[in-house]
C-alpha cells in the first residue's frame, strides 16, 4: 500500500499530506512468521525500525504526520513523546499525532511535551459514529482542553449504516472481520432504529445513508475531518458527496435522540447537578459546550 501510494503521488509530493503510523507488529499478526517482539509496540526501536520502513517503502524523505496506532501500556510516555520530537527534530516527521489513545494517556502527554518544549500531539484518530458515541463524555472535552483535532475512523460502523444489509443478511455474513462486526451490530435493537432515521433523513435530503451518517460525524463538535475507507472509485466518490450539504439542526436533532446513549459515565452523569451546586446560568467555556449542551448545565455565551 505504501509503495503504491509513493509512487502515485512521487510528482505531487508538495500537493498532498501523507501520514503513516506505527506500533502493529506484523510478525504478531501472521500465523507462519517467527515473531519479533521488538517490531511492535510504541517504544524508541520500533518508532526508529517502522517509520524507516515506511520511507523506504513511500520512497518519501520524510511524512507529514506520524500517528502512534494505539497506546499499549507498556512504554512510558516520557520514552514515547521524547522518541517522537527526536524523530522530528531529524525531518523525518513533521508533524506527531494519536490513535486509538485514552484521554489521559492523551493528556499525559501532551503536558509532557508541552512543558519539556517537545512536538505535542496535533490529532487523536479514535471511533466515533452513531453507533458509538463514547468519545463524546471524555475524549472529545480532553480534545478541546488541549487543542487536539478528531479524526474519527468506523463513521459507517463497518458498512452497517450504508443501508446495504437487513436483518437477514446481516445474520448469515461471513467471519471475515468486517462482516463479522456488522453481524454484531446486527444484534442490538437500537442500531435499526438508528439505521431507519439515517434511512428517513436519507430520503429527506435526496443524499445516500453513508452520506448522511458521515455529514451527522462532521457537524459534531472538534471533528476536522472523518477517516473514509472506500475500497472502490464509486464508494469514494459517494464519501466526498457528504461535503456536497448540510443536515439541517433539525435533522441532526433526530439523528442525535435516535443514537442517544443509554447510560451516561461518570462523572458526566453528575454534571447535569452543577447548576444546583454551583449556581445556574454561569458562563462555561465555548470549548466545552458539547458537554454543557448534552448533560444541560451552564450558559454557552454566543
Amino acid at each position: 500500500g505504501e509503495r503504491f501510494l509513493g509512487d502515485y503521488v512521487s510528482d505531487k509530493r508538495s500537493d498532498v499530506v501523507i501520514a503513516t503510523k506505527y506500533t502493529c507488529n506484523t510478525t504478531a499478526m501472521q500465523e507462519d512468521t517467527r515473531l519479533n517482539p521488538n517490531l511492535g509496540g510504541n517504544h524508541r526501536k520500533s518508532l526508529v525500525e517502522n517509520l524507516n520502513e515506511s520511507l523506504k517503502r513511500l520512497n518519501m524523505s520524510y511524512v507529514d504526520i506520524l500517528y502512534v496506532h494505539v497506546y499499549e501500556f507498556r512504554t512510558p510516555i516520557e520514552e514515547i513523546m521524547r522518541s517522537l520530537d527526536d524523530a522530528v527534530r531529524s525531518g523525518k516527521v513533521l508533524y506527531v499525532a494519536a490513535s486509538n489513545f485514552p484521554s489521559w494517556a492523551l493528556a499525559r502527554a501532551n503536558t509532557f511535551a508541552e512543558l519539556r518544549g517537545w512536538s505535542s500531539f496535533i490529532g487523536l484518530q479514535t471511533r466515533y459514529s452513531l453507533l458509538d458515541r463514547s468519545l463524546e463524555f471524555d475524549l472529545q472535552p480532553a480534545c478541546a482542553e488541549l487543542d487536539v483535532g478528531i479524526i474519527p475512523w468506523g463513521a459507517v460502523a463497518e458498512g452497517f449504516l450504508t443501508g446495504k444489509h437487513t436483518r437477514e443478511s446481516a445474520a448469515n455474513l461471513k467471519s471475515e472481520h468486517r462482516s463479522h462486526k456488522v453481524a454484531d451490530h446486527s444484534k442490538v435493537e437500537k442500531n435499526w432504529k438508528i439505521l431507519d432515521e439515517v434511512i428517513t433523513v436519507s430520503k429527506e435530503t435526496g443524499r445516500t445513508p453513508v452520506q448522511v451518517a458521515m455529514n451527522w460525524v462532521q457537524q459534531k463538535p472538534g471533528i476536522t475531518s472523518p477517516l473514509i475507507g472506500a475500497r472502490t472509485v464509486t464508494q469514494l466518490e459517494e464519501n466526498l458527496k457528504s461535503l456536497e450539504f448540510k443536515l439541517t439542526p433539525e435533522q441532526v436533532k433526530r439523528l442525535d435522540e435516535a443514537s442517544k446513549p443509554a447510560e451516561i459515565p461518570f462523572p458526566n452523569s453528575f454534571v447535569s447537578n452543577y447548576d444546583r451546586f454551583i449556581g445556574k446560568n454561569i458562563e462555561v467555556p465555548r470549548k466545552f459546550e458539547a458537554i454543557s449542551t448534552s448533560c444541560n448545565f451552564g450558559r454557552i455565551n454566543l
